[in-house]
């Protein structure tokens, strides 16, 4: 934390298209290195290899552009005169712009351990301040040769630290420390506990979601299909902007099932090695948690679209059928291969589900009707609708954000580097008014 400090100063002093300069350096090293950082990603967290690679070359591309966003946006700032203001003559000239705010803390979650990083290191660094990140537990090795790369690209010393160790022992003592100025935390319900001790610095933090699927009975119904498997189950559902609950009208529902469990049946299931769909979930403990709600289902008449299976942390793709609102995995976040499928008989049944929920990150509505789709999208309360197609935390100049439980603030590399500045005005007081012109 001292180091940060100390780091930061001489940062701030250091001109923005050398920021940038270096950013650029960084992220051709971070591609250049895209396979041993990958292969730790494998190892690691269980990411099938090709979206491990695909992982740290968008990550790469990031952090180039948040160095070309960063030098448009930090580039300029504001000048407000006093006269616009009723009562004042033009004798005071407001100069404002953006600056850092110091250290920032960065908390990536485990199953985009380098990517979340990057997304919150880039604009903090760009923006002037300095950083601590602390990766996640798993994680933390692809996280370390990350920042390794940002090492290689020269940037100063004690400007960029890699602090690993378990969130339950060294947590408190980095969300609380006095030297932070600004924490940027992407992960589960941790993090209503650290907004709660954080104190006065700003927060931004997705805390997880519930994203509903509303599908109506124009949809075309094999789009709905394919964006079920690959948002219900893409690195086993291990993702925030997951879809976790289906929503289908009656009439379409019976299709839209056998649809989606033919397509469930050609998904690979087995290590990330072999390039597998569906590998095992990241711990012991969530494959137990997501037995619990399997089995909460199972007692309470869900139908099971395939047969429930396990084999220490691997869980086979399972599709719950006829799931009504009185069982766990309605409402609770599995982050594992298990989804879901609520019946509804009216779009206004779907939108209530949804709300319902104390998660609101995103949620998507399959229909071929555009204006019903924007007034399903205006009514759900989530911080991004995505229509006919699944939610998706990309492209990463997206604001991205969520309301309710899932989240304070908004990401996207814009809104992160505005979020990670404060901003600074001088005003020139003139003896006499002056006018332009006059």
């Amino acid at each position: 934390m001292e180091t940060a400090k100390v780091a930061q100063k001489a940062w701030a002093r250091t001109p923005l298209w050398k920021r940038a300069e270096l950013l650029h350096k960084a992220a051709a090293i971070l591609k250049e290195h895209k396979a041993p950082i990958a292969e730790c990603l494998v190892k690691e967290i269980a990411k099938p290899a090709k979206d491990a690679i695909s992982e740290v070359v968008r990550s790469g591309d990031l952090v180039s552009y948040t160095a070309e966003e960063g030098v448009r946006i930090l580039g300029e700032g504001k000048l407000l005169v006093s006269d616009s203001f009723p009562g004042n003559e033009r004798n005071k000239y407001c100069l404002s712009s953006k600056v850092p705010l110091g250290v920032v803390l960065a908390i990536p979650p485990f199953n985009y351990p380098v990517n979340l990083a990057v997304s919150k290191i880039g604009p903090a660094l760009i923006a002037g301040n300095a950083l601590v990140l602390k990766p996640p537990t798993q994680g933390a090795v692809a996280a370390l040769h990350m920042v390794h790369c940002f090492h290689l690209a020269g940037f100063p010393k004690g400007l960029i630290n890699c602090v690993t160790g378990k969130g339950s022992e060294i947590g408190d003592f980095l969300t609380m420390h006095p030297g932070v100025n600004c924490i940027s935390f992407t992960g589960g319900d941790t993090g209503i506990a650290i907004s709660k001790k954080a104190g006065m610095v700003p927060l931004q933090m997705e805390l997880g979601g519930k994203d509903a699927c509303i599908v109506l009975e124009d949809a075309d119904l094999d789009l709905v299909a394919a964006n079920i498997v690959k948002g219900g189950f893409s690195y086993s559902g291990q993702r925030c902007t997951a879809v976790k609950v289906v929503l289908i009208m009656e009439s379409v529902a019976d299709i839209v099932v056998e649809k989606v469990k033919a397509k469930l049946a050609k998904l690979t299931v087995g290590p990330p090695e072999a390039d597998s769909d569906i590998t095992p979930v990241v711990t012991e403990s969530s494959a137990n948690f997501i037995e619990g709600l399997v089995m909460d289902a199972k007692e309470k008449g869900a139908t099971f679209c395939q047969e429930y299976r396990r084999e220490g942390n691997l869980i086979w793709p399972l599709l719950l059928d006829h799931v009504r609102p009185d069982m766990r995995i309605a409402w609770e976040e599995p982050f594992g291969p298990v989804l879901p499928v609520i019946r509804i008989n009216s779009v206004e049944e779907g939108i209530h589900h949804c709300n319902a929920s104390n998660f609101g990150l995103q949620g998507c509505v399959f229909t071929k009707d555009i204006n019903k789709a924007i007034m399903i999208s205006d009514a759900m309360e989530t911080g991004t609708v995505q229509i006919n197609s699944a939610p998706a935390r990309g492209p990463d100049h997206f604001p991205f954000q969520g309301l309710k439980d899932s989240g304070i603030g908004s990401q996207g590399i814009t809104n992160s580097i505005n979020m990670m500045t404060k901003v600074k005005s001088t005003v020139i007081n003139l003896p006499s008014p002056s006018y332009t012109m006059g």
